[in-house]
């Protein structure tokens, strides 16, 4: 299946809810009442309040014939610019995966990996989930199928420690990429996010060569639970941006805007499957394209 066919089937749950309401519009006298259950439709797409006002407000102001244009250009013009390539790509980069336990974290480091061998980087994995002992299983795994070096401590507690050897490995070994592989921490956890914090301070302190940079796990089917959990790890470390897990065609990728606009984190890739190719970088054109349909 091509790029934009995976993406378009990967939203196809959104662009449901979207088409049935701009159709609901077109198709019924505009009134009070059309325009709650308007309403009702795109929150239920996970698009947030503050975009359906502004889309309501757009309505409001068109003719019934030019909705869909009006609101596709508007959704296009509220996500950033996609950018050519993605964070580490110019330059040695350590990319810390950050996100809640069951997100996909762990498969998204691995597709991370696959993503900066295939554009022909010396990549490096660091295991730094000590609360999980599956969690670093499954990295070594992945890691054998990838033929890349990965670095992790099984007896060690201490995050911070296991990511400083795996920096100095990395710096030794002249990997370009150093992806590490966070707790699964519980967004309510201040302890937890304390560590990850520190984790940040030894990248920057110790190792400044390397450009840090963090991305945010948030599956897709969570809606704005998702948004809640991105706001807490935000309060604590820099977010670069996010990883939309769990696209399966169920999911609302309505989030995307929330998470830009409320606290302006924008997602770089998108995990439309288990397979390495499952893994898109983020094109702003192509996503509201697939949210409307290939003809609209």
């Amino acid at each position: 299946m091509a790029f934009l066919g995976k993406l378009f089937s990967a939203l196809s749950h959104t662009r449901s809810s979207i088409s049935d309401a701009l159709e609901m519009l077109t198709s019924h006298k505009i009134s009070p009442e059309i325009l709650e259950e308007f309403e009702n439709c795109l929150i239920g797409a996970d698009l947030g309040i503050q975009t359906v006002d502004e889309i309501l407000g757009i309505i409001q102001k068109n003719n019934q014939s030019d909705f869909y244009t009006h609101v596709k250009d508007y959704l296009g013009s509220i996500l950033p610019n996609s950018p050519g390539e993605q964070d580490g790509s110019d330059s040695l980069s350590v990319i810390m995966v950050v996100g809640v336990n069951g997100t996909g974290k762990t498969t998204t480091v691995a597709k991370l990996a696959n993503y900066y061998l295939d554009q022909g980087k010396k990549v490096l994995l660091v295991g730094c989930d000590t609360y999980r002992a599956a969690g670093v299983e499954q990295l070594a795994i992945w890691a054998n199928r990838l033929n890349i070096r990965l670095v992790c401590n099984e007896k060690s507690q201490e995050p911070s420690a296991i990511l400083y050897d795996g920096m100095a490995a990395g710096k030794a070994l002249g990997s370009e990429i150093i992806i590490v592989d966070t707790a699964g921490r519980l967004h309510t956890n201040k302890n937890l996010m304390q560590e990850l914090a520190k984790m940040e301070r030894v990248v920057k302190n110790k190792f400044s060569n390397y450009d840090l940079s963090s991305l945010i796990t948030i599956d897709a089917n969570l809606g704005q639970n998702s948004f809640i959990q991105a706001k807490e790890f935000s309060d604590h470390i820099k977010l670069d941006g996010a990883v939309l897990t769990k696209m399966d065609g169920t999911a609302k990728g309505g989030i995307i805007f929330s998470l830009y606009r409320g606290l302006g984190i924008p997602v770089k890739f998108i995990g439309v499957g288990e397979d390495f190719s499952d893994f898109l970088s983020f094109n702003r054109e192509d996503y509201v394209k697939s949210l409307f349909g290939r003809n609209k």
